[in-house]
This record gives C-alpha cells, sequence and structure tokens, in this order.
C-alpha cells in the first residue's frame, strides 16, 4: 500500500474521521440505535461489538451513507452525505459483510472496474497482491471460494487508496493463514496514518487489532476504551468454569448439583459468579491460590465437577458480565 503517513497527518489532529451525535433509526416498533454517541481517532483502529440486534450494523450503514438515519449527525472526514457524497465516495473504503460480484467476470477485470470508479488509487497489481490472488487472477469470480471472494472484497475496498476504511466481519470464511495476512494489512495500514473502523465476531481480532473498542447492547454503547481496559472491568484475571454434580439419596447416580452462590463469591480471590445453561463462571485473581479453594469449598458441599476449565478474561467475558448474553447470541 501507498505510505501517505505525512500527508493524512498534516490534516489537523483536532478532526477526528467519524464523528457520530445523538444518532437514531428504527425500523417499526424496534429502535435500532438509540441516542448514540461515537469520536474516532485519526489513525486508530476502532472495534465496534456486540451480537445481533445491538444495532452496530444499521450504525455501520448510516456512517456507510447506506441507509439514512431518523436523527443526529454522522460526520465523516469533516463531510456529511447530504453535501458531500461524491467526495466521501473518493475517500472511503467500504468493505461489506457479503458482497455480490458479476460472477462472469474475472478478478483482474473486477478490479479494473472498482479502480475505475476513483480519481486517485493503488494500481490493479498491487490490489492482487495485496488480497493474495496471484494465482487467481484471470479465474472468473463465480467459481471462487468463499474465502477468496472475502479476500477479493477487500481488495475492492483498498484500490481507491482510502483514508477511512469500514471493514464489516472482513475475515468471516479465512483461513487462519489468511486472517493473519489480513491481520498484518490492518497494521500496515494504521501505520501509514488511515483509520479503520472494525465490526467482528472473532474476539481474539478485536484485541489483536483495535485500539479502542465500544460494546453497544439495544443501540447504544454499554463500554468504550482500549481491549486492555475493558478486559480489567471484568473484576479478576482469569475465568473459571465448572459444573457440579452430586449422589442422589440412596442411589450411586450423580444428578446436576446445586451450588450457594453466597459461599462462593465469599471465597478468597473470586470477583464475582454467573450461571450460564447450568455452567458456574467466576471470575478470579491469583488462579494457583483461588482454585484450591474453589475445590475445598465444594467437596466440603459434597459436590463433584463434571466438568472444569479457566481462561485468561477476554473481551467476550466484558460483554457477558455487561449484557448476560454471548457474543454470538442471536
Amino acid at each position: 500500500m501507498t505510505d501517505r503517513s505525512g500527508e493524512l497527518n498534516s490534516v489537523s489532529q483536532a478532526s477526528s474521521p467519524l464523528r457520530i451525535r445523538g444518532l437514531r433509526k428504527a425500523f417499526a416498533d424496534v429502535q435500532a440505535v438509540d441516542g448514540l454517541d461515537l469520536e474516532v481517532l485519526r489513525g486508530e483502529c476502532f472495534g465496534l461489538l456486540g451480537p445481533n440486534g445491538a444495532g452496530k450494523t444499521t450504525t455501520i450503514e448510516i456512517c456507510e451513507g447506506l441507509t439514512a438515519a431518523d436523527e443526529g449527525t454522522v460526520e465523516l472526514l469533516g463531510l456529511n452525505w447530504s453535501t458531500g457524497a461524491d467526495e466521501l465516495r473518493q475517500r472511503i473504503g467500504i468493505q461489506l459483510q457479503e458482497t455480490q460480484f458479476p460472477d462472469k467476470l474475472t478478478v483482474e477485470e473486477t478490479l479494473k472496474l472498482f479502480r475505475s470508479f476513483y480519481r486517485r488509487g493503488i494500481s490493479m497489481e498491487e490490489s492482487i497482491r495485496t488480497a493474495q490472488l496471484e494465482e487467481k487472477r484471470k479465474a472468473r469470480v463465480g467459481g471462487l471460494s468463499g474465502g477468496q471472494k472475502q479476500r477479493l472484497a477487500m481488495a475492492t475496498a483498498l484500490v481507491g487508496d482510502p483514508e477511512l476504511l469500514f471493514l464489516d466481519e472482513p475475515t468471516t470464511g479465512l483461513d487462519p493463514q489468511a486472517r493473519r495476512h489480513l491481520w498484518d494489512l490492518v497494521d500496515e495500514l494504521k501505520q501509514a496514518g488511515r483509520t479503520i473502523i472494525l465490526t467482528t465476531h472473532y474476539m481474539e481480532e478485536a484485541e489483536r487489532l483495535c485500539d479502542r473498542v465500544a460494546i453497544m447492547d439495544h443501540g447504544r454503547v454499554i463500554a468504550l476504551g482500549t481491549p486492555q481496559q475493558l478486559i480489567a472491568t471484568v473484576g479478576g484475571e482469569d475465568i473459571v468454569e465448572f459444573a457440579v454434580t452430586h449422589s442422589a439419596p440412596g442411589s450411586s447416580e450423580q444428578v446436576r448439583g446445586v451450588v450457594d452462590a453466597a459461599r462462593l463469591t465469599a471465597i478468597a480471590g473470586v470477583q464475582s459468579h454467573r450461571v450460564d445453561a447450568g455452567l458456574h463462571q467466576l471470575s478470579v485473581s491469583e488462579l494457583h491460590t483461588t482454585v484450591p479453594r474453589i475445590f475445598a469449598a465444594l467437596a466440603a458441599e459434597g459436590l463433584h465437577m463434571s466438568e472444569f476449565r479457566t481462561h485468561s478474561a477476554t473481551l467476550e467475558d466484558v460483554f457477558v458480565r455487561l449484557t448476560g448474553r454471548n457474543l454470538r447470541d442471536e
């Protein structure tokens, strides 16, 4: 990609590439976006996370000029869609969650077509290299795999050499190697001074790429900060998950056990407790000393563990703590 860091950084740092104020959008009786305020800083990768129905896709589509807002303002690169649509189309790049290309065109022909939409941009050859589609340049789009089509969509989003880039679930369908290639590409784009708005369901991706993250639910931002700041709000460094059983009276059969939540939260090192589909989840600090105490407390109640695992706290744990839902919940 062309290095435009000097050119982009010459723009006043006070001007945010994306500024949203009081944004509202309803569909029938559903309030998809409910008074949203957001500001994205120049040169950062900003992640917008939330489950389906949280309002993030509607927000992105309004920012991209695909959907009209009911109320509020959206300013992109100092412009808005009402008065600066032509200029904005030259300066932003968009990769939709699903892009439909003409099946009969080849990869080369598709990129030539998209390049013709822009007054300036990168060459078709660079676009093909960026998408790692050198071996498929003569192939028709209809014959590409899902992952190859996703890489082609990324290439068409970059062909205009955009200052502001919207990536909606960009690595869906990609194999691990291609996903990491895209992560490296996003890093390069950030270093060149571009601003990126990213939506994703992959928590590792958000933690790896995003400088800041906004978590949405019911059309509002419910948490905002760096991934590290948000993970710290979970209250512990690790998550302990377990299920328990006990012996049924007069039988050797094991049945699901009932745990006294107050006893669990009273254990030194346990910060919080919740139950999800029979699986107990504890946020804990000092894992090596807290886990033995958990074992002892359960044994004292005659309970046996049928499942047990631990993991470091993640953005998904943040979302579950805030909403009681998993990120991928419908």
